[in-house]
């Protein structure tokens, strides 16, 4: 897998790692759970868009179909 990296505004780091340190956790579980909900919350949105566009427009799609 490639390694995705970033570079963090200085302050954003230091609260990331002060979180981590208060948790007992490394900063890569921190954020790898942060990009995770992230992520599961943008499929979402996404998700339901879509479905709220092919119900809008389901008899186009039905007819393209055919």
């Amino acid at each position: 897998m490639t390694e995705i990296t970033h570079g963090l505004d200085p302050a954003l780091h230091r609260a990331l790692a002060d979180l981590a340190d208060a948790q007992g956790r490394g900063p890569d579980e921190v954020v790898g759970e942060a990009l995770e909900a992230y992520v599961r919350a943008q499929g979402a949105l996404v998700r339901r868009q879509a479905e709220r566009l092919a119900s809008a427009h389901a008899e186009l799609l039905r007819r393209l179909g055919e």
